[in-house]
C-alpha cells in the first residue's frame, strides 16, 4: 500500500519561497503520476501541478504557472513542489497524491487514489 507524507510547509512572507516535499513508502513512485493539490479555507480543492510517470510531462494550474515548479527524484522516492513569489492567496493546505491510472498526469483530484495528510502553507506579512 502506497503511503505519502508531505513536509516543508510553514509561514512565509509574500514574495517568499517554500519547497514542499512528498516522500513515498510502500511502493516505488516511478510507477505513478504525482499531483499536488491545495485546499484554502472555505474553498474547494484546487489542482496545482502534476508530473507524469512517463516522459516527465509537467502541468501547472494557471494560478501558479511561472511561479511553481515540480520535480521528482525516483531514486529517493520523492516529489518536490518549489513555490516562489508566494502570494497570500496561495495560503492553503497542500496535498500530494499518486495515481497509476494513466501514462500522462492530469490535475484532477478524481484521477488520484493515494493522498498524503497535507502540509499547511501560510503566506502572510
Amino acid at each position: 500500500q502506497l503511503q505519502l507524507v508531505e513536509s516543508g510547509g510553514g509561514l512565509v512572507q509574500p514574495g517568499g519561497s517554500l519547497r514542499l516535499s512528498c516522500v513515498a513508502s510502500g511502493s516505488n513512485l516511478n510507477g505513478y503520476n504525482i499531483g499536488w493539490f491545495r485546499r484554502a479555507p472555505g474553498k474547494e480543492r484546487e489542482g496545482v501541478s502534476c508530473i507524469s510517470r512517463v516522459g516527465g510531462i509537467l502541468k501547472f494550474a494557471d494560478s501558479v504557472k511561472g511561479r511553481f515548479t515540480i520535480a521528482r527524484d525516483n531514486a529517493r522516492n520523492m516529489v518536490y513542489l518549489e513555490m516562489n513569489s508566494l502570494k497570500p492567496e496561495d495560503t492553503a493546505v497542500y496535498y500530494c497524491a499518486a495515481s497509476s491510472r494513466a501514462f500522462v498526469c492530469e490535475i484532477q483530484g478524481s484521477m488520484y487514489d493515494y493522498w498524503g495528510q497535507g502540509a499547511q502553507v501560510t503566506v502572510s506579512s
